[in-house]
């Protein structure tokens, strides 16, 4: 299938399994946050279970679920604060060392006179450092943008401030991903390479989505 990315005068990307290939990095460092404050394999397992079926939904609202309904403890900012210190650091190696997108940088050739923007279940200012460090915070002239706000509340504050220009494009690997294109008005690409949707095929015939393998196919 051909698609003429060029018609686009806004293109989003979410990072995880879509610019970088750190799908794997996170659901295994949820691992090690769990286990290494104390949970049991069972528990952290659960929670892992939980961040991959609600892929592209902030680590706040994750470990708000972990505490409150795998632990069954009281939610303290103590307590969401120990876990998010902890898997901050379980992740800051893994981040910089995991592939980027093969084919981003003629992708971003090809697209010169848009608008490119990062819009992230992870941590805002994780990933403006991260991508700060590996040099290609530049590309994305739209922004970075992360969670504590979520991503249907970021494409309302773009859309109104008229960050995003249409037509726009949201390039995801998520259920959510799609969902909050889809209340914002953005055209979606689903990329399938690096998903961790386990039902990705019937999810993507279901709503009648474009799928590419990756970023480097949509200018091949």
């Amino acid at each position: 299938m051909k698609i003429d990315i060029t018609k686009y005068k806004t293109i989003v990307f979410d990072c995880d399994g879509v610019v970088l290939n750190s799908n794997v990095v996170k659901t295994e460092a949820y691992f090690r946050t769990a286990t290494n404050l104390g949970a049991t394999d069972i528990e952290a397992q659960a929670l892992v279970d939980y961040h991959v079926n609600l892929g592209g939904i902030s680590r706040y609202h994750k470990f708000d679920y972990y505490i409150r309904e795998i632990l069954h403890q009281p939610v303290t900012d103590k307590a969401i604060q120990a876990l998010l210190d902890e898997f901050s650091k379980e992740l800051e190696v893994g981040l910089m060392q995991c592939d980027l997108a093969k084919g981003i940088f003629d992708l971003r050739t090809a697209t010169q006179s848009a608008n490119w923007m990062i819009l992230s279940g992870g941590d805002q200012q994780e990933i403006r450092t991260l991508f700060a460090k590996r040099k290609i915070d530049h590309m994305f002239d739209g922004g970075l943008f992360g969670s504590p706000d979520n991503k249907d509340e970021v494409l309302a504050r773009e859309k109104s401030s008229a960050n995003i220009q249409f037509p726009a494009l949201f390039l995801g690997d998520s259920k959510y991903d799609f969902e909050a294109a889809d209340r914002a008005g953005l055209d979606f690409i689903f990329l399938s390479d690096w998903t961790e949707v386990p039902d990705w095929q019937a999810f993507c015939q279901e709503n009648k989505l474009t799928v590419f393998n990756n970023i480097a196919q949509l200018i091949s």
